[in-house]
């Protein structure tokens, strides 16, 4: 089993003061990973934002969760993960998706492909980013991108280059991830407009996705993680009960069990923490911002173990 990674998820700052120090929280809290979303929406510019977070630490590492695809060339994407890495000493987790998000295209005036195609240009990117890392000249004719003796400098520092996260849940995705990525994410599904599907979030939904990955040939050499949408330290787990009771009824047990939402004790927070890295191999969390503080004593005693 592979030990604890923690991270949290973080978007805004009110200042470059204020989001140094939400940086310097992060890792002075134990966390691993600072890690930030890809919308245009009120947050960072996640590219910026990171390279600040960097500089004002020293082990904390970054992550984009994820970059959406279609909104950069991947040249130039390539070239500005490659120059985070180099700036923060090695410390990039580069993570990548397909977009999905319509309000972004829209303002974007891309146009919103169906799945399909946005995934075909995704599997098209990554394959071509890792080679702009790793090759001193890129020549590539494909269905999406048409590149000619192209070069990516500088060089990543982390070798042979940085981690890839992939995230998602469908068949096709787990397959994309299972075949280029270092570290595949487990999200809950959403709508285009961001909805999330209640009934989908189910730790059954989750041991169907692993059972899948299970069958990959380098399933071995792959790090799990989970986006945790909500999360609070307590000692009850009836605010859970309570947001979701309406939506489920029947079925609320079942959601309690979910890696998507984190509700309990220290020591139920642990003990859970522990069956299902045990049972389903999940062991690098990620932690909305706001439970940042009150998650730091899980943290501190489940990281690196």
């Amino acid at each position: 089993m592979r030990p604890f990674r923690f991270a949290t998820m973080v978007e805004r700052g009110r200042s470059a003061a204020h989001w140094s120090e939400v940086a310097r929280r992060a890792e002075a809290l134990g966390y691993d990973t600072l890690l930030m979303p890809d919308h245009i929406t009120d947050q960072l510019a996640p590219m910026l934002a990171l390279t600040a977070a960097a500089e004002a630490t020293k082990t904390l590492r970054v992550g984009s969760f994820v970059f959406a695809n279609d909104y950069r060339n991947p040249v130039l994407l390539s070239r500005e993960a490659a120059t985070l890495d180099l700036l923060s000493g090695g410390r990039l987790e580069f993570g990548i998706g397909a977009g999905w998000k319509t309000s972004d295209y829209e303002q974007l005036g891309i146009p919103y492909d169906t799945p399909k195609t946005r995934v075909d240009r995704m599997e098209e990117a990554v394959g071509l980013i890792k080679r702009l890392w790793t090759e001193s000249h890129v020549t590539h004719e494909g269905a999406h991108y048409h590149i000619r003796d192209a070069t990516a400098l500088p060089r990543p520092v982390q070798r042979p280059h940085p981690p890839v996260m992939i995230g998602g849940g469908g068949p096709r995705i787990l397959r994309i991830a299972a075949r280029e990525a270092q570290i595949v994410s487990f999200l809950p599904p959403v709508d285009a407009r961001g909805r999330h599907r209640i009934r989908a979030i189910t730790v059954g939904s989750v041991a169907e996705r692993v059972a899948r990955l299970r069958r990959a040939k380098r399933f071995a050499e792959l790090e799990l993680n989970v986006i945790v949408l909500d999360a609070q330290v307590t000692d009850a787990r009836q605010p859970l009960l309570a947001a979701v009771a309406a939506h489920l009824k029947s079925a609320v047990t079942a959601v309690v069990a979910t890696p998507f939402l984190m509700y309990g004790s220290r020591a139920s927070l642990v003990e859970d923490l522990l069956e299902r890295r045990a049972r389903l191999g999940i062991s690098y969390i990620a932690l909305p911002g706001r439970a940042m503080r009150a998650f730091a004593p899980v943290v501190a005693e489940l990281r690196g173990k």
